[in-house]
């Protein structure tokens, strides 16, 4: 229970009704009077015209959203939506998991601290041994943790540091349609130019090389022999003396690329990439932190490749909807010395509260096998469209982590079969979804892919719901593009 106002509310009961418009313009817009009453269209404005150039979501889904419960939210005039975005993957229990909140109501009420850099506190203790519980274990065994700032660039930021210090070198591997944050250092890394161009002076000594995609491979091959292809070109990258290019710090990957447009790298191809920088005597470090926590049908997604790596980026659910982040790595490359990366907001005890619930929520709750049945419903749902769409270019994903490439079919197809993609149209049907009250995200080449990323708690029912509302916004007539018959 809670106050709010004078009155109390039950902070973890599911919501019936939306709150006022008029309860969030006394607070944020008439600094608590209740002498006016203000519009939404005022309270989307007041804050659009505050908020720098460089916001995205909040222009693309153009609502003042007020409340959730596990998958759904409502706006301020009371619309309700399937969230199938979960703030980019983050709320693995969806919004205000009753558990989660009462986790956190009740240690704000013990009178703990709240945030204690790097304190030994129980709060902390509690969430090492729940995070622990679910590493596999021949990386828990001997896996060392550095907390981190808030968000998982932080990680990122903190990992480089870390095997540039630990191994004395100073090149750094990605791939292309990578992302691994928006900091100066794991910008960097981040395959995407349009954040790039304009800023002098990124991270020297950074180099990215062909991430296997069997819809669009950049070898021309696609399937095994296109994972075989990109593997002899890493080897002979990384073993030429003529290359160009140092022995790499480390080799930074994501198990299935996210905001690259959800593109699963092949079991194969990591295992392979994987006994390559292990023969080589360079650290790979596996990006989690959109996939961790049971998104992609593992707990993370590289253990479904049997891969142990030498070191984890984790954030996004491991917080439980707060912010936190950090490393895990093999403590064979902890050089530090004290005080080597630090973070005012390390310690922040709501999160690893939160977190540690989560973490015990997805396993009492067996969350991460239900993500593997959930994920062949989606699987066969979007492939059942695909069948009905020639817009529809390619289905990709495992578990609760799914992208829709949209293309134009009537340009012609690359020797592989693959149309151009058509992130005009991906738009409008990311809108039409919107309309319809589902909420889904684009990203990939072109903001060409429809991206979907349920929260886990999401139910049949609502799988059902999501694939349907999004084979009605694919048939809805194109707006202002001139097109037909698509």
């Amino acid at each position: 229970m809670c106050m709010i106002r004078g009155e109390i509310y039950d902070a973890c009961s599911t919501f019936t009704q939306p709150l006022s418009t008029e309860c969030i313009d006394r607070s944020l817009i008439a600094g608590g009077s209740a002498e006016r009453a203000v519009s939404t269209e005022a309270v989307y404005n007041y804050v659009r015209e505050r908020e720098s150039n460089a916001r995205t979501y909040a222009d693309k889904l153009d609502r003042v959203i007020e409340r959730g419960s596990l998958a759904r939210v409502w706006d301020s005039e009371g619309r309700e939506y399937l969230d199938c975005l979960s703030v980019a993957g983050t709320l693995a229990l969806g919004h205000n998991h009753p558990i989660v909140i009462e986790a956190v109501l009740d240690f704000i009420a013990s009178g703990q601290v709240q945030q204690a850099l790097d304190l030994t506190t129980p709060a902390k203790y509690r969430f090492l041994r729940q995070l622990f519980d679910v590493f596999p274990a021949d990386f828990g065994a001997t896996a060392k943790v550095q907390f981190c700032g808030p968000s998982g660039a932080d990680a990122t930021e903190a990992a480089v540091k870390l095997f540039k210090t630990a191994t004395g070198r100073r090149t750094v591997i990605a791939f292309h349609g990578a992302y691994h944050g928006m900091t100066a250092g794991s910008l960097s890394l981040t395959g995407n130019l349009v954040a790039k161009r304009s800023v002098a002076s990124l991270m020297p000594d950074t180099h990215f090389l062909p991430y296997p995609d069997s819809y669009r491979c950049p070898f021309g091959l696609g399937g095994e022999a296109g994972v075989r292809a990109n593997l002899h070109y890493l080897e002979r990258v990384l073993t030429d003396p003529d290359s160009g290019i140092t022995k790499p710090a480390a080799v930074f990957v994501e198990a299935v690329q996210g905001e690259g447009g959800v593109i699963p790298a092949p079991p194969s191809w990591l295992r392979g990439l994987r006994e390559l920088t292990a023969r080589l005597d360079i650290p790979l470090v596996l990006d989690e932190i959109q996939t961790g926590f049971g998104r992609t049908g593992t707990m993370f997604a590289f253990e479904e490749a049997g891969i142990r790596p030498d070191a984890v980026l984790i954030s996004k659910a491991v917080g439980g909807g707060f912010p936190l982040a950090l490393v895990a790595y093999d403590a064979r490359y902890d050089a530090w010395s004290p005080g080597a990366h630090a973070g005012t907001f390390r310690g922040n005890q709501i999160a690893m509260v939160a977190g540690a619930t989560t973490i015990s929520v997805i396993r009492d709750e067996n969350l991460v096998h239900a993500a593997v049945a959930k994920g062949k419903l989606i699987g066969a749902g979007l492939g059942e469209l695909a069948d009905r769409h020639p817009e529809i270019g390619d289905v990709r994903g495992r578990g609760l982590m799914w992208g829709v490439e949209i293309v134009d079919p009537r340009l012609p197809a690359d020797a592989l079969g693959a149309h151009p993609a058509d992130g005009e149209r991906a738009a409008e049907i990311g809108r039409r979804c919107l309309e319809l009250g589902l909420i889904v995200e684009r990203g990939g080449r072109h903001g060409a892919v429809l991206r979907l990323l349920p929260p886990l708690v999401i139910t049949e029912g609502e799988v059902e719901e999501m694939i349907s509302k999004l084979g009605m916004a694919l048939v809805a007539k194109p707006q202002g593009s001139g097109r037909s018959g698509r």
